[in-house]
């Protein structure tokens, strides 16, 4: 069981890094003006979106689903926290999948949205990770 946690760990923090980085990268890339920057912000995004943060995302899922199943099953009908938890992590796939919408504005050249934008948009996972760890460590409910 252990083993299950310490790998659903690994690719949170895989999938995290990407969610912290990726709109850093789009604030960079909508302020670049030159061609080969904007060519090359794409390729960065693309290999981070699809390389490191969906399996990472994918990963997660499928050991916290499986953890999910083997043990905490029994809690989550008198779990408070867990039902949290899991809202969050549903909201927090919708932010991945915004990541993806951005990424394919960029991609098309169609971005509408400024470095100010992306900057606070940037801030979005910092808030899903403090209430997420809190409520798996805390369990306050």
């Amino acid at each position: 069981m252990l083993w299950l946690k310490a790998l659903h760990l690994i690719f949170m923090v895989t999938w995290f890094s990407g969610l912290f980085y990726l709109p850093r990268l789009f604030v960079y890339h909508a302020m670049t003006e030159d061609t080969a920057g904007q060519e090359r912000f794409k390729i960065m995004e693309r290999k981070l979106f699809f390389g490191i943060m969906t399996p990472g995302m994918v990963l997660t899922i499928v050991f916290g689903v499986w953890m999910l199943g083997d043990y905490a099953w029994v809690l989550y009908k008198s779990s408070g926290w867990l039902h949290i938890k899991l809202t969050l992590i549903v909201l927090l796939i919708g932010y991945h999948m915004l990541c993806l919408k951005w990424l394919l504005a960029f991609k098309h050249d169609a971005n509408t949205h400024s470095h100010v934008f992306f900057r606070w948009i940037n801030e979005i996972p910092v808030f899903f990770l403090i209430a997420i760890i809190i409520l798996a460590t805390v369990k306050p409910f």
